[in-house]
């Protein structure tokens, strides 16, 4: 049976729902234009056909609208896809769709109800990735000692303190740094800004802007350092699928965790389990490695993170084995979300700057530092940019 979807208006925006069927498939909280959400419907789903909604779906939209007009709707009842997903994860979404209106619940307290007392993390992992947002509610998941906590939608905590006061719930944001702020987040500053500002630096690189239209980059939070490194190890030089199956292997090795295993988990597994589920020797040394750093404290926390600059990062990451520059600055781009990244060493971005400039070469790593310094303070849209001229010509060739 084929997945559909449809993009419906809100108060918040534009949003969109898929189904199969009679059970909803996905939902998106608003983006920034229509192009964009189907941009990403199709990245997520490719084979998803958008349709008009039939009667029963048609009424779970109207649902979800009258819900953001801030009217109290019962979405407990709506069938979801989730035989795909974990038994963690259908546990903890469980738990999460029976918070009320008008409450909230931190992710200890999730964790406990899902019968995972001690996986409060993989419980904040479970909501970064939740499907069905709103019928899910994660907003109503919090942090311990009155936080707000995450929220990976476009627009991030903004966007989960708009839904919260909407239901009556009243949550002080702390003070953060405005640091290396996301380019991508329409909360924390321009995105036109941004691309009028690489516009008028480089005239060149201007045309690629015009020609790719708003940057589209896609940051998957990470709430765990730790875990993305060790995702990140999985996957160098390898395929995405290969990738994705030998961590979903590694993951299973601890059902306990939920998905969200830990530096004293790898630590008590022997070499012969780390090498069953594919791992090469060395990305199992640099997986012991990381976690021997990480449970001996010598890696930096999350929080310790956020306060550092990119450079300072890249040194004190690279001090574990199998981890250099790229591998960090993926971290810094894809899964921390800082502004002004530009990995040199990457093949994909050289040879994006030769095609997009005209240039009969590649240009060393040393040369695309020098020139790119004029794109700062916004390097990773540069990045994202570059990418996509070499993208462009690999699938005008195929």
């Amino acid at each position: 049976m084929p997945v559909h979807f449809s993009l419906f208006e809100t108060p918040l925006g534009h949003c969109a729902l898929a189904w199969q069927g009679r059970v909803i498939v996905r939902v998106w909280l608003p983006m920034a234009t229509k192009a964009t959400m189907r941009w990403r419907i199709k990245a997520q789903l490719p084979d998803a056909l958008e349709a008009i909604a039939p009667a029963p779906i048609r009424s779970i939209l109207h649902k979800i609208q009258t819900m953001l007009e801030g009217r109290a709707i019962d979405l407990s009842g709506v069938p979801l896809a989730m035989t795909e997903l974990s038994l963690f994860h259908q546990q903890v979404y469980a738990v999460v769709r029976r918070i009320p209106r008008g409450q909230t619940q931190t992710y200890q307290q999730v964790a406990i109800q899902a019968g995972s007392p001690l996986a409060s993390r993989a419980v904040g992992q479970a909501m970064a990735r939740n499907p069905f947002p709103l019928i899910v509610p994660c907003h109503r998941v919090t942090a311990a000692q009155g936080g707000l906590g995450g929220f990976t939608a476009d627009g991030g905590t903004k966007i989960k303190h708009w839904l919260l006061d909407k239901e009556g719930v009243t949550i002080e944001s702390p003070k953060r740094s405005t640091k290396n702020k996301y380019v991508h987040d329409q909360h924390e500053f321009s995105l036109r800004k941004a691309m009028s500002h690489l516009s008028r630096v480089d005239t060149q690189l201007g045309v690629l802007i015009q020609d790719m239209g708003p940057c589209r980059m896609t940051i998957n939070h990470t709430q765990d350092v730790f875990l993305a490194l060790a995702e990140a190890i999985v996957y160098q030089q390898l395929h995405g699928k290969a990738a994705a199956t030998i961590f979903k292997r590694l993951c299973d090795l601890f059902p306990h965790a939920g998905g969200c295993f830990t530096a004293k988990d790898i630590i008590c597994r022997s070499d012969e389990d780390l090498r069953a589920v594919g791992l090469s020797h060395n990305k199992m040394l640099a997986l012991r490695d990381l976690a021997d750093k990480t449970s001996a404290g010598l890696l930096p926390t999350l929080d310790e993170l956020q306060q550092l600059d990119n450079e300072t990062i890249v040194q004190r990451l690279t001090t574990v084995h199998g981890i250099g520059r790229w591998t960090v600055e993926m971290l810094l781009l894809f899964r921390l979300g800082r502004a002004d990244v530009l990995p040199v060493d990457d093949y994909g971005i050289r040879k994006g700057f030769m095609l997009a400039f005209n240039q009969p070469d590649m240009p060393t790593p040393k040369a695309l530092q020098t020139y790119g310094q004029r794109w700062a303070p916004y390097r990773s849209m540069a990045s994202w940019y570059l990418w996509r001229a070499a993208d462009r010509a690999k699938s005008s060739k195929g």
